[in-house]
């Protein structure tokens, strides 16, 4: 029972792949250029000979050679190629393991993407070590057979796929994913009772068989088949195979039994289809659909700055409401967390495990087929067991897709993202330095692997556009924090020039909106606000809070 448990207990995944890397191997990041040399220049030589952008002496000296493979690997990544390696840079040579290959490339990289593709049975000539127009047919056939945009580039994902074990030889028909949830069952679905006893729920149903998507076979499928074909809803083949034909009569029947219309051959669909005396055939009225309710919260992940926000409903059913805004960490270069907008099935974890890693997490909570929720990395099933470095890269990109959250959360959103949420990942909002570095998480307490305590946050200064600010001035540049920031953070957002978050903490965007103030009213355009640029912006404020002295008396006479 303790071994069934402990395997309830972990859900493995499946996400981009990196090779094996000890944290004790990795170098601390730092900015290099050409002319520096050390241990983090010979590890980049060493990463970028691994993934074939480099050929020349690891000699740990940043020289021409590794400044153009950086570059080459930049370029395929679609960073900014200059040649230096900044720290998205080095996020990705963290986790890189392909480098991308096209008609005209040379290389041991080729000859392995040929020997992959002649084992499969896509390429018929010898393994040459040179992307020619036969290598690019048979890596397009390769995409088509896997249901892929056939290119004829093998990219980061058409080769995950081709060296993945559960590549599709050439004309070898797919078999599904076996789904570790319904592989191990649901901890809640177990129950324990006396030998030979029967328990409450006991009944002579159906009882649900598996989740059914496009791709899945066997004899589950043509039982469903069967049965939809005796309602009326499907009039194909019994074949054992969910594709098209199967997923419209689901489809059909979905719509006539007042379900949610989406094909998949979910539990409640299971058991309307199994299970349900009333069951409504295709002769029938259709059932009216239930009044749709919507979900309580809506997410936005922000790639660009690192932020995850939940907004609530308001009066009129529309999520305008802020709930909370968290840190977290989206995917590096390479393995991006897909933007767009994914709706939740309610499918969750306790912990997580991380196969390809060997890695674990607290509280998933799903967000696609790729991605989820979930908390900071974990060595094992230990609260005392936290990967320091994934707290500490916390607001950058870190991790392989999924959205990585300080462990409090993590289990907010585990408790109260229900399925049927809406997830909407973006990186389209601008650049708020301010907005990350206000959410930054506390130092670790490292004997119990939390954040430290910090006293409780001040209440938000009084503003009033009609009032005397702050007095007396002080100059305020990068870092500086208090009233008096957040006061002509106000201000600056009032008279246009500030677009960010107002926090009280003078960051980049902050020095933007100042230096274009400055630019406008005649003075050094810094980005500091010395006294003379503060009396300006509060140029009206003050005229009218200057008290009108009063007159001398006349002496009597």
């Amino acid at each position: 029972m303790k071994r069934l448990l402990a395997l309830l207990l972990l859900i493995t995944l499946t996400v981009c792949y990196i090779p094996s890397m000890g944290e004790e191997d990795t170098p601390a990041f730092e900015h290099l250029k050409y002319g520096d040399s050390g241990q983090l220049v010979t590890f980049v030589q060493q990463r970028l000979t691994a993934l074939g952008y480099y050929s020349g002496k690891i000699s740990g000296n940043f020289l021409e050679g590794t400044r153009a493979g950086l570059r080459r690997l930049q370029n395929d990544y679609g960073l900014e190629k200059t040649g230096e390696l900044d720290s998205a840079t080095y996020d990705l040579l963290l986790v890189a393991e392909y480098r991308v290959l096209k008609n005209g490339d040379d290389g041991d990289a080729v000859t392995r993407l040929q020997e992959r593709l002649i084992e499969l049975g896509y390429l018929n000539t010898k393994a040459t070590g040179k992307f020619r127009s036969a290598t690019e047919g048979a890596v397009k056939a390769f995409q088509r057979q896997q249901g892929i945009e056939a290119t004829g580039i093998a990219d980061l994902d058409t080769q995950k796929q081709l060296f993945a074990d559960t590549a599709l030889g050439k004309g070898v028909a797919p078999t599904p994913t076996p789904d570790p949830m319904n592989d191990l069952g649901d901890i809640n679905d177990v129950v324990i009772a006396g030998d030979g006893e029967s328990t409450d729920d006991t009944r002579d149903d159906v009882p649900f068989a598996q989740r059914m998507v496009r791709g899945t076979e066997g004899e589950n499928v043509k039982k469903v088949q069967t049965r939809l074909t005796e309602l009326g809803f499907f009039d194909g083949p019994i074949s054992g195979y969910y594709m098209n034909q199967t997923i419209a009569a689901v489809k059909k029947f979905q719509e006539y039994n007042g379900l949610f219309i989406e094909g998949t051959m979910n539990e409640a669909t299971w058991d309307a289809l199994f299970n349900d005396p009333g069951v409504v055939d295709v002769n029938a009225t259709p059932r009216p659909s239930p009044e749709p309710t919507l979900p309580p919260y809506y997410v936005v992940v922000d790639v660009t700055n690192q932020v995850t926000f939940v907004y609530g409903l308001d009066e009129n059913n529309e999520y305008t409401q802020e709930v909370k805004r968290m840190i977290c960490s989206t995917g590096v270069k390479g393995c991006d967390s897909t933007p767009g907008d994914w709706i939740t099935d309610g499918r969750r974890a306790r912990w997580a495990y991380f196969s390809l890693y060997g890695s674990h997490a607290q509280y998933w909570t799903k967000i696609n087929e790729n991605i989820a929720f979930h908390s900071v990395i974990y060595t094992e099933v230990d609260n005392h067991a936290l990967n320091v470095k994934s707290y500490a890269r916390l607001g950058r990109r870190a991790s392989h897709g999924c959205i990585r959250m300080l462990v409090s959360d993590a289990k907010w959103i585990y408790e109260n993202v229900r399925g049927g949420s809406t997830i909407h990942i973006t990186e389209d909002l601008p650049v708020d330095q301010e907005l990350t570095k206000s959410l930054l998480p506390p130092a670790l307490d490292r004997s119990y692997m939390l954040p430290k305590r910090t006293p409780a946050p001040t209440p938000e200064p009084e503003y009033s556009a009609d009032l005397m600010p702050p007095q007396p001035f002080r100059t305020l540049r990068l870092e500086k924090k208090g009233e008096d920031v957040y006061w002509l953070q106000r201000k600056l957002k009032e008279l246009g020039y500030y677009q960010g978050t107002v926090t009280g903490a003078y960051w980049q965007g902050t020095q933007d909106a100042v230096k274009a103030f400055q630019k406008d009213n005649g003075l050094k355009a810094d980005g500091v606000a010395n006294r003379a640029t503060l009396e300006k912006i509060y140029e009206e404020v003050l005229m009218n809070n200057t008290p009108t002295p009063e007159p001398t008396p006349t002496p009597k006479k």
